[in-house]
């Protein structure tokens, strides 16, 4: 017997036995576990799951959306409000020869309660105002184009804008004054120095162009004011 090792090498598989043999390994085993199983159905159930869940988010999500508008409409439109929804105003406490201030349209309303006298004043000083018979009609209703430019004669609804450049003028109800022996009450833009009597008409010489404005009113009671509606349309 030789001792040198055996040099010879095995057998060459042939070509079909080898590929047969990988094919066999390639092959998944099929696990006998109990604990293996059907994957399908938890797929399935998962799907349907996902698309419940998604459809009560959307169902959700919508509702969220349309629920603002439907609770705001039950409520006062505030741009209704700025668009113009009249205001009711009580003027029990308006004593004479005082004012108060008033929001509509998102603007100052002043309602001026005159005196006897300052009444009186109005028709003494026409000559010196640019608009005394109130002839620029844009500029107060119909049924206000008078001397005291009014529904009653001692009550005035102006609206407190400057007709020049839109600053709000400055409350001198009482004579002289800083504003001269010869001011006998009215308004005083400080912007640039237009002056309005108690009536809301313009003096010569002021950069406004034209008196203010009285904005449509009528009156619910004596003491009760509506701004925002013509008179004609009560």
């Amino acid at each position: 017997m030789s001792d040198k090792p055996n040099d010879k090498k095995p057998p060459r598989k042939p070509r079909a036995a080898v590929n047969k043999a990988d094919s066999e390994i390639s092959k998944p085993v099929q696990s006998e576990s109990p604990l293996s199983f059907d994957t399908s159905a938890v797929d399935v159930e998962k799907r349907k799951f996902i698309t419940i869940a998604t459809a009560c988010v959307g169902a959700a999500g919508a509702l969220g959306i349309m629920a603002p508008p439907f609770v705001g409409s039950m409520a006062p439109s505030e741009r209704a409000k700025a668009a113009g929804a009249p205001v009711e105003v009580d003027i029990s406490k308006l004593e004479a020869g005082s004012m108060m201030t008033v929001e509509w349209r998102g603007k100052p309303v002043w309602i001026i309660k005159r005196t006897p006298e300052q009444t009186a004043e109005l028709a003494k000083h026409n000559d010196s105002l640019s608009d005394p018979n109130c002839d620029v009609t844009s500029q107060q209703p119909a049924y206000c184009k008078n001397a005291s430019r009014s529904i009653k004669q001692d009550i005035a609804v102006i609206i407190g804008i400057c007709t020049h450049l839109g600053c709000s003028p400055s409350a001198k109800m009482q004579k002289g004054g800083d504003m001269g022996d010869a001011w006998t009450g009215g308004f005083f833009c400080p912007c640039h120095g237009s002056k309005f009597d108690l009536a809301g008409r313009v003096f010569k010489g002021s950069p406004a162009p034209t008196n203010l404005v009285v904005p449509p009113h009528q009156y619910l009671t004596d003491t009760t004011l509506l701004i925002g509606v013509d008179k004609a349309e009560a």
